[in-house]
């Protein structure tokens, strides 16, 4: 058994194989904050998840999949996922040293993912071990993609990132400098300290991780430019394909099905 339903009690550390996997077709879920003894890799054909860590915001796009080494308190929590797989890994096998990351999924690697989600929970081990090779090459060798934003973590900016974390726009530099009670010089020494960007860079980065987000999850364009404060859906238009490649309606497209 492996496809669940989004309901279904699930405790991945329970079993004692090398890998479990699970594959669900998700609605709206939030994961709460938790973690595994287990590695997991996380990933979507199709829909966006947001992974949210201690102090770090990532993005999971579509045919993209994110490796979270065990013991990482982490949450989950997605809309209109489809084609979910989550796959579970004992500590000792020999990709364990893998560092938190997003890793693009090439058809070859899909298709692995896609056959561990589905095999029996029963499984010899020693039926695993091919599969389990294949794996390990494929996410070793898989291009890493930067689609996170570190939160600085100076005390007199908690107050403000709890109200990003609900997904507050964040200001521009003046306007936080007003609202924080600390010189714009000094917020800007903070970003570069303890995120190595600059605000305007950093802000920029969770506009587009939102913007990514919201493209996703079917939002009009016009609103999307209104909600971020660009001047224009062309202006809009064009930051998105600035930094992605394509634009949003190709994103859209990509984000239901799960094509290239």
């Amino acid at each position: 058994m492996a496809k669940i339903n989004p309901d279904q009690f699930f405790d991945a550390d329970s079993f004692d194989t090398p890998v479990i996997g699970i594959a669900a077709d998700l609605g709206l879920h939030d994961s709460g904050r938790h973690s595994h003894r287990r590695h997991q890799l996380l990933f979507s054909a199709a829909g966006c998840i947001t992974i949210e860590l201690e102090k770090t915001l990532c993005l999971l796009p579509p045919r993209r999949a994110a490796w979270i080494p065990a013991g990482t308190v982490h949450r989950a929590m997605m809309r209109g996922v489809m084609a979910y797989r989550s796959l579970y890994f004992s500590t000792t096998l020999p990709f364990s040293d893998m560092p938190l990351q997003v890793v693009a999924v090439n058809p070859l690697f899909y298709e692995v993912i896609e056959r561990m989600a589905f095999w029996s929970w029963d499984m010899p081990a020693s039926q695993q071990t091919s599969l389990i090779t294949v794996f390990s090459e494929e996410l070793h060798t898989a291009r890493s993609e930067n689609w996170s934003l570190q939160f600085p973590s100076d005390p007199r900016l908690c107050s403000w990132l709890d109200s990003v974390r609900r997904g507050e726009l964040p200001p521009r530099l003046s306007q936080l400098a007003h609202r924080v009670g600390a010189c714009e010089r000094t917020i800007s020494r903070i970003f570069i300290r303890d995120t190595g960007m600059n605000y305007q860079s950093w802000r920029q980065q969770w506009r587009l991780l939102k913007a990514m987000e919201l493209v996703a999850d079917g939002a009009n364009i016009n609103q999307i430019a209104q909600q971020l404060e660009f001047v224009s859906d062309s202006a809009f238009i064009a930051f998105f394909r600035q930094h992605t490649g394509i634009t949003p309606k190709h994103y859209s497209n990509k984000a239901r099905t799960g094509g290239e």
